[in-house]
């Protein structure tokens, strides 16, 4: 290990061991991915909010269900939201089953319910996507980072065997150099966790919605002649 005065961040990743490197490597790119499903969720999310405001503002001022369908139909998938979606899936098993003879009331609003909760499911399994890999970087990483840490401060002690006399110049670039791992890896745990626990509140406030929804358009479907 070179002994330097020099303790620019450049240089003390450039003196680094090679396995300290390979640590603050992995960490950034785990840092730059889970910055890339920040900002993903973070549109998605917000998209998914105003979708669910604009479908239930139609919802409840149309009461003619076969408009709202018809609306909902004309829109592409990729322009619909989750609610829509849910919607879409419990209207067209209730006017299916409707039209079977010899069903009764409950057997209709079961399969409807079913319907609903079948595509209730696959939509908070897509808003969900992505939010472990957040999750186990938030956890993980200062782990890995103090890994390369206590490797690289054990660098910096063995060098010190073939010093006479160890003073704080030969041993600070080594401690420092090790230190820079632990700084990468709280980098890139902070903002995960950070945003996985917003990320997952807006989703719970998010399905809340869903669910009352279905339970409402339930009832509604209930007083249908």
């Amino acid at each position: 290990m070179e002994v330097t005065q020099d303790l620019s961040f450049i240089h003390l990743i450039s003196n680094a061991s090679v396995l300290v490197q390979l640590v603050m490597g992995l960490l950034l790119f785990v840092s730059m991915m889970s910055w890339w499903y920040i900002f993903m969720k973070m549109f998605a999310i917000r998209r998914e909010k105003r979708l669910t405001a604009e479908f239930e503002e139609t919802f409840w001022r149309n009461p003619n269900l076969n408009e709202v369908y018809k609306t909902v139909s004309n829109t592409s998938r990729s322009d619909q939201g989750a609610l829509e979606r849910i919607f879409a899936a419990g209207f067209v098993e209730f006017v299916k089953l409707k039209k079977q003879h010899g069903v009764d009331a409950a057997a209709v609003m079961e399969g409807t319910r079913r319907a609903m909760r079948a595509t209730y499911q696959r939509e908070m399994d897509h808003l969900e996507s992505h939010l472990a890999f957040l999750a186990s970087v938030g956890s993980v990483s200062p782990y890995v980072g103090l890994f390369g840490t206590v490797w690289g401060i054990m660098n910096a002690f063995r060098g010190l065997a073939n010093v006479g006399q160890a003073t704080l110049a030969h041993v600070a670039p080594g401690i420092a150099e090790a230190l820079v791992a632990t700084a990468m890896g709280l980098f890139a745990a902070i903002p995960a966790v950070v945003a996985y626990n917003r990320y997952a509140h807006d989703i719970e406030r998010l399905s809340t919605r869903f669910e009352s929804f279905t339970e409402e358009f339930s009832n509604v479907l209930q007083r249908q002649p």
